[in-house]
C-alpha cells in the first residue's frame, strides 16, 4: 500500500499518520496515531496489519535468547505475522527495508544459540541474511563447527559470499555445495535468482544425461568446466568433499583442462579413459567440445 499524501479524505489521513510514524520507527507516535484511527475507524481493514506492525515496534527486545524454542516463537512470529502485515501496507520493496532492523535484532538475540542441523532455522546465521547482513552471517556461521562438511551452514556461506563479493567469489562454494547437497544447492540457485548462473542450470538441465532428478546437480560443477573452461579456476578453489563420483570427475577434468594446455597427450589418454568410466554421458559431451 502506497501513502496517498494527496487524498483528503479521513481515513486515509489517520492511516497515513500512522504509516508516517511506523516509517520513522516511532513507537509512541505510531500508537498514538494507530489508536485515533482506531477509535474513529474501528472497522477499517488495515487495521490488523498495522496493529501488528506497532506491535512490533513496542515489542522490541534486546536480551538474548536462553533457548531455541523462544527464538523460533520470535521468528515465526516475524515471519508469518509482521512480514506479511508489512508487504501488505508497504508494499514488497519497502517491507523489506523495513524489516531489516528486526531481523537484525532478532539475529543479535540468537547469538549464543548453538547451532542444531535438525532446527537449523533457529540459528544466528540465517536471520544475518534476512537482514542482509553478511559479515555478521559469515562470522555466525564460522563459529559452527565443520561447518564446511554440513550442508544448511555451507548453503548459508556460499548465499553469503555471494551477496558480498559476487558469482566468481560464489563459485568455489557453490562447488562444494553441489557435491554435499544437490537439494540445497537447487534451492540457493532458486533463490539467488542469478540469471547467468540460472541460464546455466538450464543448460544443464536440458542436456545432461543423468536420471532426470535433483541429484544429478551433483555432477553441475563438472559440466560446467565442459561447458565454461574458463570457470576452472574458480572451481579449482573449491576444498576437498566426500570423494564422490561427481567430485572426482571435477577433478579429473581439472586435470585434463591442464594437460590439454601443456599438451601431454599420454597422460591425456589415461585421464580421459578415467572420466568415461565415471560417467559416459559427461564423458560425450566434453568430447562434443573437442
Amino acid at each position: 500500500m502506497q501513502l496517498d499524501i494527496f487524498a483528503d479524505s479521513r481515513d486515509v489521513m489517520l492511516r497515513n499518520d500512522v504509516l508516517d510514524a511506523l516509517q520513522r520507527r516511532h513507537a509512541a507516535a505510531a500508537r498514538q496515531a494507530w489508536q485515533r484511527m482506531a477509535d474513529e475507524y474501528p472497522g477499517d481493514d488495515t487495521l490488523i496489519a498495522l496493529t501488528m506492525l506497532v506491535g512490533e515496534l513496542e515489542g522490541a527486545a534486546t536480551a538474548y535468547f536462553t533457548d531455541h524454542q523462544a527464538l523460533d516463537a520470535a521468528r515465526r512470529a516475524l515471519s508469518e505475522d509482521v512480514e506479511p502485515a508489512a508487504v501488505r501496507l508497504f508494499g514488497e520493496s519497502a517491507a523489506r527495508a523495513w524489516l531489516i532492523p528486526c531481523w537484525r535484532a532478532l539475529a543479535q538475540r540468537g547469538t549464543p544459540l548453538t547451532f542444531r542441523a535438525d532446527d537449523s532455522d533457529n540459528h544466528a546465521a540465517p536471520l544475518w541474511l534476512r537482514a542482509g547482513d553478511w559479515a555478521a552471517a559469515t562470522e555466525a556461521i564460522e563459529q559452527i563447527e565443520s561447518w564446511r562438511r554440513i550442508p544448511t551452514p555451507l548453503m548459508w556461506m556460499a548465499h553469503a559470499r555471494y551477496c558480498s563479493d559476487g558469482l566468481g567469489a560464489a563459485w568455489p562454494l557453490l562447488t562444494e555445495l553441489a557435491w554435499l547437497s544437490p537439494g540445497r544447492f537447487a534451492s540457493l540457485v532458486a533463490e539467488l535468482r542469478d540469471p547467468p548462473l540460472d541460464a546455466l542450470v538450464r543448460k544443464f538441465d536440458a542436456q545432461f544425461e543423468g536420471a532426470g532428478q535433483t541429484a544429478d546437480l551433483a555432477w553441475f560443477p563438472a559440466w560446467v568446466l565442459v561447458e565454461k573452461a574458463a570457470l576452472a579456476s574458480r572451481i579449482r578453489e573449491a576444498q576437498p568433499s566426500r570423494h564422490t563420483s561427481p567430485e572426482r570427475a571435477t577433478r579429473l577434468l581439472l586435470q585434463i583442462l591442464d594437460l590439454e594446455r601443456r599438451g601431454s597427450q599420454h597422460d591425456l589418454v589415461d585421464r580421459r579413459k578415467a572420466l568415461r568410466d565415471l560417467h559416459v554421458g559427461l564423458y560425450a559431451a566434453y568430447l562434443k567440445t573437442r
